[in-house]
């Protein structure tokens, strides 16, 4: 039998216990400020049934949702036409049914309608769960990653929104990091600024061009609108609105008087006003409008079922892509039969912001470490010597290992430099005949002989 070259499916990673230390450093902290805005956590399947997903986050979105082959020969039922074709779009709905899960908003959605007689509303829910898209690896960018979802469904107060910025700006802050952004738009004002240009039917084609500025600079997104159907004339009215610059309320007052015939964009106007009139009352006494929010017109997020405020958060501390984003959405609900429920969400990316927490070193050192004690064994009567005080420490909330078996005293104090366990329990005959017990401090070198109580006491 030939041997197989262990490898890892690109855009996917292994997790060594350091590393989900740190992770579970992330997913706690943002937990518990979610907590806190009273959220409650849901959890739903890894994959869906295809029809759920696809339609809900734009042409491009669809193409990088994972399909799942349906199981036995998944070829059975497909038209031979088409597979002599070799047509591989027409072939999908004859060969599978389900598809891993893109984001965690839209299954939420497929949730509150099957779960809408169990649910008081407004209903807040947090969910911290894997997601996969297809799409080309490269750093901070991965197929199967890790989303921390908040969102509410049931209110269309825009406080939801303004406490989301909130959420972000306090997760983020404990999380460590002091220099990030947290950008916002509406998508009612998107919609205003393509009905000012004669439009409106090219909205998505709009937002999807200016999401990618970042990314391709003014020119490649005025070639993108040429080649969706925008004028020379459109791009002259457009480049003074995507350029717009100064504090928030200056771009406001800019935008209503290029907005002022559009109602719809006005409203988009409006709302903003109301998110930072909140935000400001929420933030009394602190630096945070001015310094973390930013009012983004050229924010879109390129997906279909926005339909008000859009967030998207980026650190200026790292080169690194958004690490958090979100919005209203409106009609998302209905798509599933149920009319007339408005939520709005956000969410944290978990790895995008691991990645920058590392290159930054702002991960607390108790993160790297799990156990704090460590009972050396040189023989049998050591280890039995050793074990009702194992129990002890743990039971007074230690985490405390005994070495396995028996080995030389190098071979242990290695094993706990490299698990960095601050204190090691030395057991020999000398310690057992006088009832007690060697503490030495891995840090500073530091030893003590105490009885077990003493022991205890100290380590607890």
């Amino acid at each position: 039998m030939a041997v197989i070259k262990p490898s890892l499916a690109k855009g996917t990673r292994d997790f060594s216990p350091a590393e989900m230390e740190k992770r579970n450093h992330i997913f706690n902290t943002v937990k518990s400020v979610f907590v806190k805005y009273g959220y409650r956590e849901i959890q739903t399947p890894s994959f869906e049934n295809l029809q759920t997903l696809t339609g809900k986050y734009g042409d491009e979105g669809d193409k990088l949702i994972f399909k799942i082959l349906n199981s036995g020969d998944y070829l059975a039922k497909a038209p031979a036409e088409l597979l002599e074709a070799r047509a591989s779009g027409p072939l999908i709905p004859y060969i599978t049914e389900r598809a891993l899960r893109y984001d965690l908003t839209v299954p939420f959605a497929r949730y509150v309608v099957m779960h809408q007689h169990e649910l008081t509303l407004p209903f807040k829910r947090f969910q911290i769960q894997p997601v996969w898209r297809a799409d080309r690896p490269q750093r901070g960018r991965y197929r199967e990653f890790y989303q921390c979802d908040v969102d509410v469904v049931g209110s269309d107060s825009l406080l939801n929104e303004a406490e989301f910025v909130l959420i972000y700006h306090e997760a983020l802050t404990k999380l460590g990091l002091r220099d990030f952004s947290i950008k916002l738009n509406n998508r009612k004002l998107l919609a205003g600024i393509a009905e000012i240009l004669g439009k409106p039917e090219l909205i998505v084609d709009m937002t999807v061009a200016i999401d990618k500025l970042d990314k391709i600079g003014l020119e490649g997104v005025n070639n993108e609108l040429l080649a969706r159907g925008f004028t020379t004339q459109d791009l002259q009215q457009l480049a003074p609105i995507i350029k717009l610059e100064g504090p928030n309320a200056a771009k406001i007052e800019q935008l209503k008087q290029v907005l002022q015939p559009s109602a719809i964009g006005l409203a988009g106007i409006g709302e903003l006003e109301t998110v930072l009139g909140y935000v400001e009352k929420l933030s009394a006494g602190t630096d945070l409008l001015n310094r973390f929010v930013e009012v983004d017109i050229t924010l879109a997020r390129g997906l279909n079922y926005y339909t008000g405020c859009i967030f998207e958060v980026k650190t200026n501390e790292v080169a690194m892509g958004s690490i958090g984003g979100g919005g209203r959405y409106d009609d998302l609900t209905g798509m599933f039969g149920l009319k007339g429920i408005t939520g709005v969400g956000i969410s944290f990316g978990a790895d995008r912001i691991y990645d920058v927490l590392e290159e930054l070193g702002l991960f607390p050192q108790s993160t790297a470490q799990s156990t704090q004690v460590l009972i050396t064994n040189f023989d049998k009567l050591a280890e039995l010597y050793a074990l009702p005080l194992l129990q002890k420490l743990r039971a007074a909330g230690v985490a405390t290992e005994l070495y396995p078996a028996a080995a030389k005293l190098k071979k242990q104090l290695a094993y706990a430099d490299n698990k960095s366990i601050p204190y090691v329990v030395l057991v020999g005959e000398e310690e057992i005949a006088a009832s007690q017990f060697s503490l030495k401090d891995m840090r500073t070198g530091e030893q003590w002989k105490l009885n077990e109580a003493e022991l205890c006491a100290r380590l607890s």
